[in-house]
C-alpha cells in the first residue's frame, strides 16, 4: 500500500498545488469523498476524504486504508489531517499531519508553514541526511499532500475542469502534477494529466521512473459544476484506479 505522499508520488501521478494555486475556491463548500483503489485489477484500498471551505479557511481530513485481497494479506492505515486558509483563490496550508501504521512499521510526520514556507516539525522515524535532500525553508509555495488530493478531488465549476497545475512539497521531495487537454465525451470531461519526481528523490528512485501519466475523468455533479468519478494511472506496483463510491 502507499501513503497519501506515495500515492500522490506515484499513484496518483496525483498531489493531490501550491500557494498559487490555480483553482478558484468556492466559499463554503462541503466534500465527503470516497473512492475504491485497484492495482492490477486487483482490490487494494479505499481512499476517504471529506473537506470542508468556510469563508476563507478550509480543513481536510482523510484516510487511506487497505481492503480486499490486499487487506487480507496486510492491514495498513494512512491517516492525515490539514487546516489552511482560502484567499484570492489560493489554498494555503497552516498545518499538515499524518500517521502511519504498516502493520511492520509507524511512522509520524508533521508540517507547519510559516509564511507560505513549510517547517518539519516531527519526521519519526528520523531518517540520516543524504546526497539530494530537499531544504525546506527553499519550499514556500509548495502545498502537502492531502491539501493536493482535496484540491484535485473536490468539486468543482465546469469551466475548472483541466485547469491544474501546482507542486508539492511532503517534508522530504518535491514534485509536481498538471492537468490539460481536456476531452468531452461520454456525459463527462476527461483531462491528461502527468506527475513527476522533481527533487529529494534517491538516484534508485529517478533511474526508476520520474514521470507518471494519468488520466482523470468527471463526471456531472449540481447543475454547472463536477466531480472526480474515476482516475487511471501507472503505479510502481502496475496499472492502478481510483473510482468514486
Amino acid at each position: 500500500m502507499v501513503s497519501f505522499s506515495r500515492l500522490t508520488r506515484a499513484a496518483i501521478p496525483a498531489a493531490l498545488l501550491g500557494m498559487a494555486l490555480a483553482l478558484p475556491a468556492r466559499a463554503d463548500q462541503s466534500d465527503s469523498i470516497e473512492f475504491d483503489l485497484s492495482l492490477r485489477g486487483l482490490s487494494a484500498g479505499r481512499l476517504s476524504v471529506n473537506g470542508r471551505i468556510e469563508g476563507n479557511r478550509y480543513s481536510a481530513n482523510g484516510t487511506l486504508k487497505s481492503t480486499g485481497i490486499v487487506g487480507a494479506i496486510r492491514k495498513v492505515r494512512y491517516d492525515a489531517a490539514v487546516a489552511g486558509a482560502v484567499s484570492k483563490n489560493r489554498f494555503t496550508p497552516f498545518k499538515y499531519s499524518e500517521k502511519a501504521d504498516t502493520s511492520k512499521r509507524q511512522s509520524e510526520s508533521v508540517m507547519a508553514y510559516k509564511g507560505g514556507v513549510p517547517q518539519v516539525m516531527v519526521y519519526s522515524p528520523p531518517r540520516d541526511p543524504r546526497p539530494g535532500d530537499v531544504n525546506p525553508a527553499t519550499q514556500g509555495g509548495t502545498i502537502d499532500p492531502l491539501t493536493a488530493l482535496y484540491a484535485v478531488l473536490r468539486d468543482i465549476p465546469e469551466s475548472e475542469a483541466c485547469t491544474f497545475r501546482a507542486v508539492m512539497f511532503d517534508g522530504k521531495r518535491r514534485s509536481q502534477i498538471v492537468l490539460s487537454s481536456p476531452e468531452t465525451g461520454n456525459g463527462g470531461i476527461s483531462c491528461a494529466g502527468e506527475y513527476r519526481r522533481l527533487e529529494g528523490f534517491s538516484p534508485d528512485e529517478m533511474a526508476e521512473k520520474t514521470r507518471f501519466p494519468f488520466r482523470l475523468t468527471y463526471g456531472p455533479a449540481e447543475p454547472g459544476r463536477l466531480r472526480v468519478v474515476e482516475v487511471s494511472m501507472d503505479t510502481l506496483y502496475g496499472k492502478g484506479r481510483l473510482k468514486r463510491r
